[in-house]
């Protein structure tokens, strides 16, 4: 054995050692787990008819097929086996087992782009969050791909569109911490990728279009020369002007902006012209009454009550106005 293989043997056996929910000799069958990973609907289905084996449905094992200790269900996630990740929810796996990383199986089937995988455990009721111990969230990383598709999935079942969730401390009478850093929310980072379906859809849902954050906000903690806003850092990342515009008839506050973003100043920022353009003449004009309404009327419902605006007894027109759809 040489020197790579045995430590590949030794970190298998410290992870299953630390990790796993039994002692390493009793999680030496992994059938479940390997019918899991390759699809084996047949397989799992079988295996699941035995008692042995639905009391270990939630075993995290580190699997023939991988390193990480896991549960079957987060191993389909992950493959994109839709068929066994339901099979499996029906025969009682536990949805939000995490894995070592905190990652639920929700959030590796986003993660590794599963669409199905997506949808078949959203409506079994996974949490669309993800895990409060894992830094990242679904949201998140669907708007860092691009995954528009998985996103509004995400939102249809009542993801949170900003970073409050994340920020909000669970104890009773604690207050929500303060946001330092634009980095970590999913408005920041699909601007930062120029994906602008998923910044159309969170700020759609709600999202708060100056710091995708709707508690205190202390910019002196904000990392030296990061953007002060988001409409900072979108004009930074040298976005399209269709980016500004968002932000505009979403209600960003356009007096936030320090200055007018320059490259000859900052060598790693690139102003797209046009961008910049819609930018200043935003700023020239105030915005019309209807958008003022607009914008007013929907902070009023709030991101939880926006699905619900289809219900206002208000013509179609004006519906599709106030949730800036098509007509």
């Amino acid at each position: 054995m040489n020197r790579e293989e045995g430590a590949g043997r030794s970190l298998k056996a410290w992870l299953q050692d630390k990790y796993c929910d039994h002692p390493s000799e009793q999680c030496q069958d992994t059938r479940l787990h390997n019918a899991a990973c390759v699809g084996d609907i047949d397989t799992l289905r079988s295996l699941l008819r035995d008692e042995r084996f639905l009391r270990c449905i939630d075993e995290r094992a580190v699997w023939c097929s991988g390193w990480l200790p896991c549960s079957p269900l987060r191993i389909a996630a992950t493959a994109g086996h839709a068929d066994c990740v339901e099979l499996l929810i029906r025969s009682g796996a536990q949805l939000e087992l995490v894995d070592v990383k905190g990652q639920t199986p929700l959030y590796v089937a986003a993660e590794n782009g599963h669409l199905e995988c997506v949808k078949v455990l959203l409506r079994a009721g996974a949490d669309p969050n993800g895990s409060p111990h894992n830094r990242s969230s679904p949201v998140y990383h669907a708007a860092r791909v691009g995954r528009a598709d998985i996103l509004q999935e995400l939102i249809k079942y009542g993801a949170d569109v900003d970073v409050d969730h994340q920020l909000s401390f669970r104890g009773s009478g604690s207050s929500p911490r303060l946001l330092t850093s634009l980095a970590s929310c999913p408005l920041y980072i699909s601007a930062a990728y120029h994906n602008l379906a998923c910044f159309h859809l969170l700020l759609q849902a709600g999202a708060n279009p100056d710091y995708n954050y709707w508690g205190k906000v202390c910019e002196e903690n904000f990392p030296r020369g990061a953007p002060c806003c988001l409409l900072e850092a979108v004009l930074r990342h040298g976005c399209d002007q269709q980016f500004v515009q968002l932000l505009v008839d979403f209600g960003a506050n356009l007096k936030l902006v320090r200055g007018e973003p320059c490259a000859e100043e900052h060598p790693r920022i690139s102003v797209n012209p046009t961008a910049l353009q819609v930018f200043n003449e935003a700023k020239a004009c105030p915005c019309s009454l209807s958008s003022l309404c607009r914008i007013i009327v929907r902070r009023a419902l709030g991101k939880q009550r926006l699905s619900s605006a289809c219900n206002l007894p208000v013509p179609p027109r004006v519906l599709c106005f106030l949730l800036h759809e098509l007509p």
